[in-house]
């Protein structure tokens, strides 16, 4: 027969540990008893501040999308129904709430008779307006020739 080792896990932390200051009481801490059943999920990592005065991508092509919906006085069910995307998803978009992939964006864009290129344009050209920089004030390194827009998939 054979041997089992032991059925303990090992675990290794993702982040350092960090010490925390003394409170003012000393002496053990104690701690509530976990509830029985499944662990609680991890929660998400709130997300990093963006420097001050720049804004979220997300927000503002949001804010070109709820625009342009209301300037054609549609809701948002004709738009997710032509766009053939839920309507919940899109006013998370529109809310900037959700980083919508390009397939998405096309297909809103389409749904309000824009093109893709025309949705960045307006929120590049949105960019400009709410930080007030002129496109091309300021270049890279590489002395780029876009005005510092750059869009990856």
């Amino acid at each position: 027969m054979t041997r089992q080792a032991p059925n303990h896990a090992r675990t290794v932390p993702l982040r350092p540990m960090t010490v925390r200051p003394m409170t003012a009481r000393p002496g053990p801490v104690r701690r509530a008893a976990a509830p029985p059943g499944p662990a609680p999920a991890p929660s998400a990592p709130a997300p990093a501040p963006s420097a001050p005065g720049e804004p979220l991508w997300r927000d503002l092509v949001g804010d070109v999308l709820r625009g342009e919906r209301l300037a054609q006085e549609r809701t948002l069910k004709d738009v997710a129904e032509a766009a053939r995307i839920s309507v919940p998803y899109l006013s998370e978009v529109e809310r900037g709430r959700k980083e919508a992939s390009s397939e998405v964006l096309a297909a809103a864009a389409r749904a309000l008779g824009l093109g893709l290129g025309d949705l960045l344009a307006r929120a590049h050209g949105e960019l400009v307006r709410v930080t007030g920089r002129r496109p091309g004030a300021v270049r890279g390194r590489s002395g780029s020739s876009h005005g510092g827009l750059c869009l990856a998939a």
